[in-house]
Formats: C-alpha cells, sequence, structure tokens
C-alpha cells in the first residue's frame, strides 16, 4: 500500500469489493479498531451496499473488544490490542456475533503518540476470514501521518476482503 491513495481510490476498490461479494452471496462485516469505521463507512458508499454489508463494528477500547467481538481478557493482557492474537479474535467475534459471511478485522497504532520499540507507529494487525473457513492475519508497517496510516488500512482490508470474496 502506498500513502497516496486516494478517497476516489478507495470507492473504486470498494465498488470491486462490493460487485464481489453479490455476484458470491455474501455479507460483509467490519470489525475496526485503529480506522474507527472507516472501512465500513467505504463500503457504504456504495450504492447498493445494503445488499452485501451486514454490519460495523468499531471497537477502540479494551473493554468494547470483549464485550463487542468477544476478545478474551488474557489475549489482551498477554498480547495487548495490536497483535496477531487480537485480530483473529476480534475477526472471529465478528462472524459469531452478525450474520455475515466475509469478516475483516483491523487493530493498530495510527499515531502520532502510542508506539513503542516493538509496535512503533503503523504497526497495523488486519484479519480476515471467511464463515467456516480459516484465519489469515497479517501484520503492515505503514509510513506516514495518522491519516496515511489510516487510509492505508482502510485499503489493505479491501484488498483482502477482495482476494476473500472470489
Amino acid at each position: 500500500m502506498t500513502n497516496d491513495t486516494t478517497d476516489a481510490d478507495l470507492l473504486a476498490l470498494a465498488r470491486q469489493v462490493g460487485d464481489a461479494a453479490r455476484r458470491h452471496h455474501h455479507r460483509l462485516v467490519t470489525a475496526e479498531s485503529c480506522t474507527g469505521g472507516w472501512i465500513a463507512k467505504t463500503l457504504t458508499d456504495v450504492a447498493g451496499s445494503s445488499d452485501w454489508f451486514e454490519c460495523g463494528l468499531a471497537a477502540y477500547s479494551y473493554e468494547a473488544k470483549q464485550a463487542l467481538l468477544g476478545v478474551q481478557p488474557h489475549t489482551l493482557e498477554a498480547h495487548g490490542a495490536v497483535s496477531r492474537e487480537t485480530a483473529i479474535e476480534m475477526v472471529s467475534g465478528a462472524l459469531v456475533h452478525s450474520g455475515a459471511s466475509l469478516a475483516v478485522a483491523v487493530t493498530g497504532i495510527a499515531g502520532p503518540g502510542g508506539g513503542t520499540d516493538d509496535k512503533p507507529v503503523g504497526t497495523v494487525w488486519i484479519a480476515w476470514k471467511r464463515r467456516g473457513g480459516y484465519t489469515t492475519a497479517v501484520v503492515f508497517h505503514f509510513d506516514g501521518d495518522r491519516d496515511a496510516v489510516r487510509r492505508q488500512t482502510v485499503a489493505a482490508a479491501l484488498h483482502g476482503l477482495l482476494e476473500l470474496a472470489a
């Protein structure tokens, strides 16, 4: 992903995701932390998205991740919110708590603060899952300011949904 992705680029990608979801009779759910609902917003900018978009959950706090997505307290204590383990539990929980067949979850550090040596600003975990299938989780290290990190996260999440929906 590059940090010069425009809103028009994201909308075009969201249209492709929607077309694939409609073609294969999928419904989508998003579980978002660092993007705060931006993935869901981008998907629902597509006219007719109610045919294939189920819901979006924005869960920033540990408490929200636990209550809305079923992330285990031990996972958050042992690995932190920005981790492979948390992303996997978020994406699985999104499927459990919705009627969707495809899910994406994102958790990361958009900045400008909050980074550490182990998890610098721009570290983002994205997980994708198809109902009944295996989870794919990938760590990204995006460059740029808060907006650029979030925008690149949305683009990467949509790319993964497009692959999963096909």
